[in-house]
């Protein structure tokens, strides 16, 4: 049974009509008590049925270290959203309901390569030094998760210091818990800065400072 309906997949092939660069959805997956890794595959693969300018690339989280090793991943499942180059966007877990946006997302700003992104924040990260990582935790379910996800997206695009991990809390409940999400969106930067809801960019921009202060 196809995880997208000849509607939502008529709706897919609409907003990945216009890509520009190829786009690459690199999927880990993993035997260890993975429930959704079969249906993460099946959705990569029903979405680049949507666009000629998506193709997929499915490897084994446990015996494939190198290729792992080589996108920095080192939790599954995964998806890692490459276009012309790896500008670090990683979705973690199965982006159905309102994250399939997400990953819709990702996968036009992976190949367009355009971050939709205010001057004085795209001036801010384009002189960032240190890495940055922010996770977003988010669920399926979540209406404003979306808004969270896709700014980092963003940041992730603008700048080669940033990663952004998307994250599908209820998949990923020990790290979820490690962080104690008691609600989503929630944004994480370097483990350390916390900011709670789909906040504005110069909220996610202070929290950046405070991270790496």
């Amino acid at each position: 049974m196809a995880l997208l309906n000849a509607e939502i997949a008529e709706q897919v092939a609409e907003m990945l009509e216009n890509l520009e660069d190829d786009v690459q959805l690199v999927v880990f997956t993993t035997k260890n008590n993975c429930q959704y890794c079969n249906e993460i595959v099946r959705l990569a693969e029903e979405v680049a049925e949507t666009s000629s300018k998506v193709t997929v690339a499915a490897y084994d989280f446990d015996t494939e270290t190198e290729k792992a090793a080589a996108y920095n991943v080192t939790l599954a499942p995964v998806t890692v959203i490459v276009g012309k180059q790896d500008y670090g966007l990683r979705y973690y877990g199965l982006a159905l309901g309102h994250e399939l946006s997400t990953l819709l997302y990702g996968i036009q700003r992976a190949s367009q390569g355009d971050p939709d992104l205010d001057p004085q924040t795209l001036d801010y990260l384009s002189g960032l030094t240190q890495p940055v990582d922010i996770q977003v935790f988010v669920t399926p379910t979540c209406p404003y998760c979306p808004r969270a996800a896709v700014l980092a997206y963003d940041m992730a695009v603008a700048s080669d210091k940033v990663v952004a991990d998307v994250i599908e809390s209820i998949e990923f409940q020990e790290l979820a818990n490690r962080f104690n999400v008691m609600g989503v969106p929630l944004n994480v930067i370097n483990g350390t800065s916390r900011v709670e809801g789909a906040a504005p960019p110069h909220m996610i921009v202070d929290a950046i400072k405070t991270a790496l202060a």
